[in-house]
């Protein structure tokens, strides 16, 4: 039902162990977003998550909505689960900003928002479990940032001494992953990114 200049977009929850992507230069066998959906030909995933983050991936036909969400005009909301209780010191720190790694070059962050998430999210166990409490407490810190660079926030997160184990993106703009269940995809037909 699709005519050339219409495009189309879709939410979906993007499962762990899956890459952001619909093929791959390499012999091994991965699992892709096509595995998941038979996508329109042309669909792009917007912002990648890696393979062992989940939540909210935008998948859109449209070249252009793919640069303007990429871009710093919209928020990207993340959900970490962090080794350890993480302090108020550490969370002032990342939300004024942290030097990291990015493609062998150093990198400051911007400044961002960030809190403890109390109560703590629930979310499905994982296929791969994380650990569990013999190895010490861990807490749920949201980050909403305007950019994204390759594995920021786990990065960020290591970087103040509290390493990421599970990361979602809960939110872009003001599309929210919602009660989508991992695997599950919704086509987006109206909506406001703003």
């Amino acid at each position: 039902m699709s005519t050339k200049n219409t495009h189309q977009h879709f939410i979906l929850h993007k499962p762990y162990g899956y890459l952001s992507q619909f093929v791959i230069r390499t012999n091994h066998k991965m699992k892709l977003l096509g595995d998941l959906y038979d996508f329109p030909e042309g669909t792009m995933a917007v912002g990648r998550l890696d393979k062992n983050s989940e939540g909210l991936l935008f998948l859109t036909t449209d070249g252009q909505m793919s640069e303007d969400i990429r871009s710093a005009k919209f928020e990207k909301e993340y959900y970490a689960q962090v080794d350890g209780v993480m302090t108020k010191t550490a969370l002032e720190t990342l939300k004024s900003g942290v030097t990291i790694g990015i493609e062998g070059k150093l990198y400051q962050t911007k400044p961002c928002q960030a809190s403890i998430l109390n109560p703590q999210p629930i979310f499905p166990e994982r296929t791969r479990r994380i650990r569990d409490e013999r190895h010490g407490p861990t807490s749920w810190v949201s980050i909403i940032l305007r950019e994204g660079k390759f594995r920021q926030v786990r990065k960020m997160t290591a970087k103040v001494g509290f390493p990421t184990l599970r990361l979602f993106r809960m939110r872009i703009g003001e599309i929210w992953l919602g009660e989508l269940k991992p695997g599950e995809i919704r086509p987006i037909v109206s909506f406001d990114l703003k």
